[in-house]
């Protein structure tokens, strides 16, 4: 049969059909890869291998943009997690990624899984959990699903994370009708290994066992990559049968028989089976291998009746993990995993001939080559062009309120400001008792003991989608900047970190600008700031019928403590204490919150990110914790100074007196939200110590007031009761979720 012969399509399959599972140019790359028509289960395999969640197709050729090099670390993107060296032998790994889609169209599963996800991506590499964060984004407090949708992700991720037994330590949660259509779920994970005993995927030799292990095969999760890669639309929630379904319990058995087998030096290689399932960590295992694999289906552990090859491979069935172990060590495996009452199953072997054979009921029903699925996935340069600038916000044209104290009440009382203990009240943040710091304790990051030390992690999840939509590149840059800030603020040295970019519809040349100008930023943010990224996870498709999400390219970041006797928050002011502002102030209110909520207008240029002046104060400031000069340090983000001091104010039960003369307009030099900028307690002697080594370091550094009374105050006056401001920060989560109308305004 000549080429013009070879029919277009394979038995049972029309052109309907295989459009239904890639694009019409994609067709015909595969056709051209196999010289024939591929049959429904290959279409499968190629339509989730080529997705956005798993080939990365349209992002990959930015993300190469990003340093992952550095002195501390061990494995950067391209294994189930990135790993660092923390010294003393032992390593840190973590992760980020995303569900969303799934946790939109069934909140409890959705967010359950993600966590689920995540921590398998973690102990995949060897490593015991130790601390889950999280990075959530919701629509305006008004929106008629906005409620059910914060009940049922909260109540997945704690019922999730509280089972399993590893502590949910903190996060960041914001509200913002951008989101309304198309909520945001981010889950990090961390674990501690030891260095030396790190596990990958690569299959390293042919003729070696491929066992299954964890729970049975079902119907849940089929095709939930591809969902994760497609906008949504009408009809979206029809498609809760492709969200997967969790069992924290068998979680916990599964990471416990996990670490106990590679105790055992019986792995060679090992992969869990997450977006994509059997089909992802089949291919992605033989192919950074350099190898085949063969697969027989009939042998695969199922818990649903008659199900299909087609169904096998693309089921996302939640709590599996695909393992290669060395010869003759079968038996200890099934040994493991039987006393931990999970199924193991020998289901195939590597093999030399690079290909994925797979057989169900005794006949061959997939034979493809693995580098077009995997390695040699379209790759896309899709068009884009950068964000229209925008002008600065002049202060001198805006009318200062009468009383700025009502504002900095209002602040605190916002959506953006308020305390989200509602959330966090239901995790667990201190199960395995190493939990030094969590969203209950007044400090700038979580803070985890590396078990049986005095040193310690120190965790962050940053993210201001706001100055990422007024200016990518700078909001990139802030990203990261800020991620370095909180770490830095609470003493730790920051290490890396990962990332989970999250945009809409990238065929949209403005989406598309959007992810690269962010991209581009955080580059040059990581570089400079010695900040590699190590793991992160692309989620595109952000949107509902066209309405893009505003672009939130969350990071998660990760530093060491040396010495937990040398770390700071900012819940320890006390009377008296001078108050010191590291860096400079310029009144930078484009894209701010008071813009937002006074002003009522989401406009002018984010502010400048001078990433020297990040490094150079931050190391200060690092230093000064270090000494033992500083009773509380905050960094100074959304808000602005008087936001930071209320903070300090509130978490330590002290008034403080502000003051200022020079010659910005009052309100911007409280509201402004200039970066590099911290904001710290101290006695006086300490703080004249500080003031001394800030001037013959040439660093900007100002005494701008004093602790004590219980009032926030600025120059005499505007003044606020400290009891009024806890009330309005503490009772806005409480009120929205009891369906109290105050709290649904939209801001």
């Amino acid at each position: 049969m000549t080429e013009t012969d070879t029919p277009r399509y394979a038995d049972g399959i029309t052109e309907e059909i295989a459009l239904e599972h890639v694009t019409a140019d994609e067709y015909e790359i595969i056709l051209k890869e196999l010289g024939r028509a591929p049959n429904l289960v290959e279409l499968g395999i190629f339509s989730v291998m080529w997705s956005e969640h798993c080939s990365y197709k349209s992002s990959r050729l930015h993300l190469a943009k990003f340093p992952t090099d550095g002195e501390k670390v061990i494995y950067g993107p391209g294994e189930n997690a990135g790993v660092v060296d923390i010294g003393d032998g032992q390593a840190a790994i973590f992760k980020m990624e995303s569900h969303n889609h799934p946790s939109y169209i069934e909140p409890y599963q959705g967010a359950a899984t993600g966590v689920g996800g995540i921590l398998r991506d973690v102990f995949t590499m060897g490593a015991r959990p130790v601390a889950l964060m999280n990075a959530l984004r919701f629509g305006a407090p008004d929106h008629p699903k906005t409620r059910q949708l914060v009940a049922g992700v909260t109540a997945g991720i704690g019922g999730y994370g509280n089972c399993v037994g590893v502590p949910t330590v903190g996060g960041e949660t914001n509200f913002d009708a951008g989101y309304n259509n198309n909520i945001l779920v981010n889950a990090m994970a961390v674990g501690l290994a030891d260095a030396d005993k790190i596990f990958t995927a690569a299959a390293r030799e042919p003729g070696f066992p491929v066992l299954y292990v964890g729970a049975k095969t079902g119907r849940d999760g089929i095709h939930g990559a591809t969902m994760a890669s497609a906008e949504f639309g009408e009809g979206s929630e029809e498609k809760r049968p492709t969200v997967q379904v969790g069992d924290p319990f068998t979680e916990k058995k599964l990471i416990e028989a996990c670490l106990e087998l590679m105790a055992e030096d019986a792995i060679s290689s090992i992969q869990d089976m997450g977006a994509a399932g059997l089909t992802s960590s089949s291919v992605e295992m033989a192919s950074s291998g350099g190898l085949g694999i063969e697969l027989d289906l009939d042998h695969v552990p199922q818990r649903e009746e008659a199900m299909t090859a087609y169904e096998m491979m693309l089921s996302e069935s939640q709590e599996r993990m695909l393992m290669i172990v060395k010869p003759g060590r079968e038996p200890v495996a099934e040994r493991v995993f039987k006393k931990w009452d999970l199924d193991v199953a020998t289901i195939g072997q590597t093999a030399e001939h690079g290909r994925l054979v797979l057989r169900h009921k005794g006949e061959v029903v997939c034979d493809l080559p693995l580098d077009p699925i995997g390695e040699n996935a379209p790759k896309y340069d899709r068009p884009h062009f950068p964000a229209e600038a925008r002008a600065q916000v002049d202060p001198a044209e805006i009318h200062q309120p009468e009383h700025l104290g009502e504002v900095l009440a209002d602040l605190m009382a916002s959506p953006d400001m308020a305390s989200k203990r509602w959330i966090w009240s239901q995790y667990d943040r201190h199960v395995m008792a190493d939990t030094a710091a969590s969203s209950e304790d007044p400090a700038d990051a979580a803070i985890v003991r590396v078990h049986g030390t005095n040193k310690a992690l120190a965790i962050t999840t940053d993210c201001t989608p706001r100055y990422c939509y007024a200016d990518p590149f700078e909001g990139g840059k802030q990203v990261v900047a800020e991620a370095w800030r909180n770490l830095t603020a609470v003493g730790a040295d920051p290490i890396a970190i990962t990332d989970c970019l999250n945009f809409g519809n990238p065929e949209r040349p403005e989406i598309m600008g959007q992810f690269v100008g962010c991209v581009e930023g955080m580059a040059e943010a990581c570089k400079q700031l010695d900040f590699p990224v190590v793991s992160g996870n692309v989620s595109l498709y952000n949107e509902t019928d066209g309405q893009a999400i505003p672009p939130t390219p969350a990071v998660g970041g990760l530093g060491l403590i040396p010495d937990l006797a040398n770390r700071a928050g900012f819940g320890c002011m006390q009377a008296d204490d001078v108050l010191v502002l590291v860096g400079e102030t310029t009144g930078a209110l484009g894209a701010s919150l008071f813009m937002r909520h006074v002003e009522g207008k989401e406009t002018g240029a984010p502010p400048r990110v001078d990433l020297r002046a990040e490094k150079r104060n931050g190391d200060f400031v690092r230093a000064q914790i270090r000494e033992g000069r500083v009773s509380a340090v905050h960094d100074l983000s959304d808000g602005g100074l008087a936001c930071a001091a209320a903070d300090m104010a509130m978490a330590s039960g002290v008034g403080v007196k502000l003051a200022y003369e020079g010659p910005l307009p009052l309100f911007a030099w409280m509201f402004g939200e200039d970066q590099a900028r911290y904001l710290i307690a101290a006695d006086a002697q300490a703080a004249g110590a500080l003031l001394s080594e800030a001037r013959e370091a040439k660093i900007p550094a100002a005494v701008i007031g004093l602790a004590g009374g219980r009032f926030v105050s600025i120059n005499g006056g505007h003044a606020v009761d400290l009891i009024r401001l806890k009330q309005g920060y503490e009772n806005w989560m409480p009120a929205l979720m009891a369906g109290e109308p105050e709290a649904h305004v939209a801001e």
